[in-house]
């Protein structure tokens, strides 16, 4: 809702300059005061009011006139903000000059407070049957009861998923493309990726790897992808390549090879045409599975055979429905007639009744409510497929809490079928002015609690986990992402580039430019739109000379850096109300620009190739939440008048971090810390004894490259006992022993990465109680490793994920491995034969205690020239995969 929206980023604002050390504009005490009492009341206002118009083409009125009041504020205060600092700078400064900005500041504010009166008066006297209050709407972060559910549940019977895998199997040679085709929301992504993960698949085939195509396919892409994952290469290293050439690459490596290609989500045949000619057809029983909407393409690809999705029928309708709002809970009864009518009224689509579903499963469960959903729902069935689609998505916004419609609509700025980065969209909600302090949240909290009630309603799918199952990544199908556009557009939340806009161009705030976008369309447009507080794009320089000196992000999501001095220059001396800022320079030198007139910059990403030490100012901006240096940037000690830094939560890659006393009281709340070590240090230069106090760190890693010379630092390091992930990459001659007896106590550690190191002994013993809330253990390059043993009857009693990579003279793993309940997967990389056979030992036991259907397996992957012996070891649950 872009009015709720624009009053949170107007209260954040008034929050920031109050709390600010160094305040860029002074207000009336009581002035403000009396604007914020406004806000408040038409934030509370709309979290309780129901849109007469919701179902119209055209925006709420009285919402939009909220909106505009809000940014009018905004523009008062922020145009204010940046005469004041261009004043500060001018040589020819005269008090009169500040006087005038300071009357009109006052002029400005008390005529948006005689506006929001009038808005006060028509809110309180709105029809109260406009108004609907719901439970759970409530001020401040809610956290979703609906995580016991599955957001992936199975959406087609066994039959049809044995259809699928019969016909992957099926022992006939030539290659076989397998269409499955059926209409958007249906589950046709869902039964690709059932198939795909299955583990008879994985042993039946040499290669697998998934490409999503999407309406705007690019071909160079596609190819990317499918070499990265066919070659486990790293898609950067792919980046200089054509696509010839990457389609080369592809089909060399598939020759010869039994492999299955997922094409999901065609929409075309020329996305087939140029890229088919990549798979070879080499009689191995190779396969191609591809997902569309389009039945007339499936034909295309396959004359004899594809698998049309259907609509569930009542009675799958019904479980599918009951499990989302219920998960393995009994269905209360005296809601059972009412949640059957609203399961039929979804017409058998899967997205439909799982998004519905996620409605009541965060609602009261009560007669009432459930018919109010019912209701908005009968009135609506009879429309066509893809308008009942859209409406019935269409209530899922409509039924969320106020707080969360922001975040959802903004997924509507990102590219079809885009991954994203959960810290990224985080660190743009907060820079986007979205979420409240709360509770002493920090607000990246508050945002991943907001990302997981999204995931637990169903509007925004996880696209990839990280080691210990947090969310690294996520998608919005296509669907649900043309909710977010259609609605955006519709309030005006964000202007396309290239696209009408129902409220004109010249008020626009937030900007994206969409990939493929004219460059020409891109300058002619940016001309018009000088309110912009945000621009958001795939790979976009923002034009230079442009007026957008009330800009507050320039964020280009696939880090496009900004590389030429005097544009750096011309970000950092001209806007300063920048609030997100990511830059690639030769040298801090480069930038002639102090930072610290950036009064509010939260975000600062600095990519720097030569050694360089940072600029000092860095240490008195006080809202800074997180701070990436990428490559050879110094942080220097902090001045005399720095300031602590209670907002810093993140900071990632400072060159020889000298972690002095000093520095640990400055950055009291940090959460996450990634430094690195080179060079010829003395090795008591950098105080690493002091990380023990950043008391509320979770997450640290520590790299040290060859010729650092700083192991006494290390040896003396003792770890903060809030940390729950830890990554080490230490020199070849650093002794492990005691470090590991420091790490293996640590009461909440859930992540592990140990790279480099020797054991001194040649070997690891595990003791009763180390390591209590492990979840992933990965060691790798450790020299001197030979024998790990157990001096306990259990160990690691939470481990689900171990990863040994080039461990050659290790001989063993503990057996006590194989009795860990929660055991998921044992990957083993470039390790000796003597522990691949241990492991194998450890299968073989507890397939004799458990059955062939154990928990976990294990994975090892070898060169191609090289451990043939493997080989034999294959067999349930024990996968060997040769690749170069």
């Amino acid at each position: 809702m872009a009015a709720y929206a624009a009053l949170v980023s107007l209260i954040n604002i008034i929050y920031d300059i109050e709390q600010h050390r160094s305040p860029p504009v002074s207000f009336n005490k009581h002035q403000i005061q009396s604007l914020v009492e406004y806000v408040i009341f038409l934030q509370e206002f709309l979290q309780a009011y129901k849109s007469p118009v919701s179902d119209c083409d055209e925006a709420d009125p009285l919402e939009m006139r909220i909106a505009d009041a809000a940014y009018a504020a905004e523009d008062v205060i922020e145009s204010h903000i940046v005469h004041n600092i261009q004043l500060s700078r001018s040589r020819s400064l005269f008090n009169s000059d500040v006087d005038d900005e300071q009357t009109r500041l006052y002029q400005g504010v008390q005529t948006v407070i005689e506006e929001m009166d009038r808005i006060k008066r028509v809110a309180i006297e709105t029809n109260t049957e406009k108004v609907v209050v719901f439970s759970d709407q409530r001020h401040g972060f809610i956290s979703s009861s609906a995580g016991k559910k599955s957001s992936s549940m199975m959406v087609f019977s066994d039959q049809v998923l044995h259809k699928i895998m019969e016909k992957l199997v099926a022992h006939e040679p030539a290659r076989q493309v397998i269409p499955i085709t059926g209409m958007g929301g249906i589950g046709k992504t869902a039964l690709a990726q059932t198939v795909y993960s299955k583990q008879v698949i994985k042993e039946r085939f040499d290669i697998c790897a998934w490409a999503t195509i999407s309406e705007q396919y690019n071909t160079r892409e596609i190819l990317c992808e499918l070499v990265s994952q066919a070659t486990n290469s790293k898609k950067e290293q792919l980046s200089e390549r054509s696509a010839e050439e990457l389609g080369l690459e592809l089909y060399q490596y598939l020759s010869g090879r039994r492999f299955l290609i997922v094409m999901d989500d065609m929409w075309n045949i020329e996305s087939w045409n140029e890229t088919q000619h990549f798979f070879p057809n080499n009689e191995s029983c190779s396969r191609i599975m591809v997902t569309t909407r389009l039945s007339q393409l499936s034909s295309q690809l396959n004359t004899l055979f594809s698998h049309q999705m259907e609509l569930l029928d009542e009675i799958s309708s019904w479980v599918l429905f009951s499990k989302t709002v219920f998960g393995e809970e009994r269905f209360p009864p005296e809601l059972e007639k009412i949640g059957k009518e609203i399961a039929n009224n979804c017409r058998g689509l899967p997205l439909s009744i799982v998004v519905v579903g996620g409605i009541l499963a965060n609602k009261e469960h009560t007669q009432e409510c459930w018919e109010s959903i019912r209701n908005n729902l009968t009135s609506i069935v009879n429309l066509e497929n893809d308008k009942l689609c859209l409406r019935l998505l269409k209530m899922s916004y409509t039924h969320l809490p106020v707080y969360l419609k922001p975040c959802f609509l903004y997924m509507g700025v990102f590219e079809d079928d885009d991954a994203i980065s959960v810290s990224n969209l985080v660190n743009l909600w907060v820079c986007e002015g979205f979420l409240n302090p709360l509770d002493g949240k920090s607000l990246e909290t508050i945002g991943k609690g907001f990302l997981k009630d999204l995931v637990d309603r169903n509007l925004i799918l996880v696209d990839e986990l990280g080691s210990t199952g947090n969310i690294k990544k996520v998608k919005v199908h296509d669907l649900l992402r043309d909710v977010c556009v259609n609605q955006g557009k519709k309030e005006g939340f964000y202007h396309v580039i290239g696209e009408s806009s129902p409220r004109g161009i010249n008020s626009q705030r937030r900007i994206v430019i969409r990939k493929n976008t004219s460059k020409e369309k891109v300058i002619e447009d940016l001309q018009y739109v000088s309110h912009a507080r945000s621009i958001i794009c795939e790979d976009w320089e923002v034009p230079r000379g442009q007026n957008f000196e009330l800009l507050r992000t320039i964020h280009a999501y696939k880090f496009r850096t900004f590389e030429y001095e005097s544009y750096v220059n011309s970000l950092v001396f001209g806007y300063v109300n920048l609030r997100n800022l990511a830059v690639e320079v030769a040298s801090m030198s480069s930038i002639v620009s102090p930072f610290n007139h950036l009064w509010n910059l939260q975000t600062l990403i600095i990519s720097c190739p030569h050694e360089s030490t940072a600029p000092t100012e860095i240490w008195t901006m006080p809202q800074l939440r997180h701070i990436n240096i990428k490559r050879k940037l110094i942080l220097p000690d902090p001045p005399s008048d720095a300031v602590v830094m209670e907002n810093l939560v993140v900071l990632e890659g400072a060159l020889n971090f000298k972690c002095g006393e000093e520095v640990v009281k400055r950055i009291p709340n940090i959460n996450k810390l990634m430094i690195k070590y080179s060079g010829m240090g003395r090795d008591d230069d950098y105080y690493l004894d002091n990380i023990e106090y950043l008391c509320k760190l979770e997450s640290l890693f520590i790299f040290c490259e060859y010729g650092f010379r700083g192991n006494a630092s290390l040896y003396n390091l003792t770890f903060p006992q809030t940390l729950k992930s830890l990554k080490l990459e230490l020199k070849d001659d650093f002794e492990l022993e005691m470090m590991l007896e420091k790490i293996g106590s640590l009461p909440v550690l859930e992540k592990f990465k140990l790279g480099g190191g020797c054991f001194g002994t040649g070997k690891w013993e595990i003791f009763e109680g180390q390591f209590p809330r492990l979840k992933y253990l990965s060691l790798y390059s450790c020299r001197r490793l030979e024998h790990w043993t157990a001096e306990a009857s259990t160990i690691f009693p939470r481990l689900e994920k171990l990863s040994l990579v080039l461990l050659i003279g290790l001989e063993n793993i503990p057996s006590e491995i194989g009795y860990i309940p929660t055991i998921q997967k044992i990957q083993m990389v470039l390790c000796s034969e003597l522990v691949v056979k241990c492991a194998k030992e450890i299968v073989e036991e507890q397939m004799t205690l458990q059955g062939d259907d154990l928990p976990f397996h294990v994975h090892v992957r070898h060169p191609l020239d090289k451990n043939e012996a493997s080989k034999s070891l294959v067999g349930p649950n024990f996968e060997v995969v040769y690749r170069r």
